[in-house]
């Protein structure tokens, strides 16, 4: 029998000669300080060689356009997929990179073996079986009309959040193009409405700010734990959720080494929260909402302040999210006394909350964070197309978070 040194620790190599062996271990003294291992493996040396690369490729069951892939959420889509086992894309459209590849655009992403860009208008959906559409607001609803009704869409926009399509030209400035469609479209709060997005065919994925106030406080709401008025939610987010459009309040000198406020009292999640936090309580509830935008690239943290209901102590509330989400692989309530920190969803299709009791007799504070990429749009995106397509939810989605 052969044996392989290598520094002081020798490996004997020749019980690999034979093919489907148990694998078995041995290890053992050799003047004193050296060690000698017996190892055999259940497999020949021919199949230790390393599989050829389309050789590790498995064989993708869904054909996947995305449309807008040069946008953050569209890169954020690619990225996810890229170890997704069904999920493989046949298409991508970007009207303004139209005839490039997305490594030409997202240099992090020159590894995929993807199609080039391609003019939406140009795009042939013949080999496509469900679409991430990540266009901008106001600009989805046509072009979601006129695609072909076999396909499974996730819509990453606002365009189809709102059911009442006054509300929306009301807070998005223009009338609605598909009103036909808003009737059919289902808002995709995965935790919430897994049932009826199960069965959609068009999901309007939530915003990112809505996601991290409503897992936490439907579950509060429909327990009828906290008091419907005086709900006081400040919100702080990355830069990366203004998108990747070039503006001046987003450069580098206008954000680094300070925070400002914006969009208060106006800012377009206001309708969207308000209208799921209604539907969990059947009746009209009226949130105080103020976002911020913070000098990080990615990342989302919300703090919300809400009176308990007569009678109801920290502990109820408490209990109330660990029922609820004790079951859930991507909603974590901490231990006591731990506080959520966005550094530790970055990347991850998680969100982690928790709740503390308030100096102020009767008031309680719930901590909630995600990474506004992720959890607060493609993730969730996979997650609601995974539920739509008969796949398991966490398909996909198992990455941990980046740290540090």
């Amino acid at each position: 029998m052969s044996s392989v040194a290598l520094g002081s620790v020798f490996v004997d190599v020749g019980c690999l000669r034979k093919q489907n062996e148990v694998g078995r271990l041995k290890v053992s003294r050799r003047n004193g300080s050296v060690l000698r291992v017996r190892a055999s493996v259940a497999s020949s040396q021919q199949s230790l060689k390393l599989a050829k690369p389309e050789a590790q490729k498995s064989e993708k069951t869904v054909r996947i356009g995305v449309l807008g892939a040069s946008g953050y959420t569209g890169a954020e889509i690619i990225r996810l997929l890229a170890n997704h086992p069904q999920f493989g894309i046949t298409l991508m459209t970007a009207d303004r990179k139209a005839g490039q590849s997305i490594g030409s655009v997202f240099p992090h992403l020159v590894t995929q073996d993807l199609p080039d860009m391609i003019a939406v208008k140009d795009a042939d959906f013949s080999d496509v079986d469900a679409v991430f559409c990540c266009l901008p607001h106001g600009t989805t609803q046509e072009i979601i009309k006129c695609l072909p009704r076999g396909l499974k869409i996730v819509d990453l926009s606002a365009d189809f959040r709102l059911r009442d399509i006054d509300e929306y030209e009301e807070w998005y400035g223009l009338p609605h193009k598909a009103p036909e469609l808003q009737k059919e479209a289902i808002y995709g709060l995965t935790e919430v409405l897994r049932d009826e997005i199960r069965n959609a065919r068009l999901i309007a994925n939530p915003g990112c700010y809505p996601t991290s106030i409503q897992l936490p406080l439907i579950p509060l709401i429909k327990a009828h734990l906290i008091e419907l008025t005086n709900i006081i939610i400040d919100a702080k987010s990355g830069v990366s959720g203004a998108g990747r459009g070039a503006k001046e309040a987003n450069l580098y000198t206008e954000i680094s080494e300070g925070i400002h406020s914006y969009g208060i009292t106006k800012h377009r999640h206001v309708p969207e929260i308000e209208q799921g936090l209604s539907d969990a309580s059947h009746s009209k509830v009226t949130v105080s909402f103020t976002p911020h935008l913070m000098p990080m690239s990615r990342g989302m943290q919300s703090t919300i302040y809400v009176q308990m209901a007569p009678g109801v102590t920290i502990e109820d509330l408490y209990q109330q999210l660990k029922t609820t989400y004790e079951g859930e692989e991507f909603v974590k309530l901490l231990g006591k006394g731990s506080v959520p920190h966005t550094h530790h969803v970055r990347g991850s299709n998680y969100c982690f909350m928790n709740i503390f009791q308030d100096r102020i007799p009767g008031r309680a504070i719930i901590i909630s964070v995600i990474d506004n990429l992720v959890k607060g749009a493609s993730g969730q995106a996979v997650q609601n197309l995974n539920l739509m397509m008969g796949f398991p939810e966490n398909m996909g989605l198992q990455y941990q978070s980046l740290f540090p």
